[in-house]
């Protein structure tokens, strides 16, 4: 998920995970279908063909194919399509999705990156009460 550069950042240097979408829910496909709509919006419609930061880092983590679908479907004016073409795998690697227990699980694996400092993106209370609870 993260970068050789970012293993090997040194101490005191903060590497913060920006905006890293957050959707509770006991119905893991429904959690993972709210954050779909953002990721095609910005992997898909954010700059021109060839100029979408977005697009070229989804590329490189190993979604290039995908990346090239949403985009080309977002651009020609199919944003339904262009969110049903996110792959959960992708949902699962930038999101935080699922039930309280599966967030918990998944924070592990950010806990153990080099991210010093993450960033959630989260719409309501609760979730925001949950999050606390989870990593204070």
């Amino acid at each position: 998920m993260f970068g050789e550069a970012l293993a090997t950042a040194k101490p005191g240097f903060d590497v913060a995970a920006f905006s890293v979408p957050v959707a509770i829910s006991d119905d893991l496909q429904a959690a993972r279908d709210t954050v779909k709509p953002h990721l095609a919006l910005y992997v898909g419609g954010m700059g021109a063909k060839g100029q979408n930061y977005y697009n070229t880092l989804v590329s490189r983590y190993g979604y290039e194919r995908e990346a090239a679908e949403i985009q080309e479907l977002y651009l020609g004016g199919k944003k339904m399509e262009a969110i049903a073409a996110v792959p959960d795998a992708l949902v699962d690697e930038v999101a935080l999705v699922g039930d309280r227990g599966r967030i918990a699980d998944r924070l592990e694996a950010w806990k153990q990156s080099p991210v010093t400092t993450l960033l959630i993106q989260a719409h309501d209370p609760a979730t925001l009460r949950t999050m606390a609870e989870l990593l204070l």
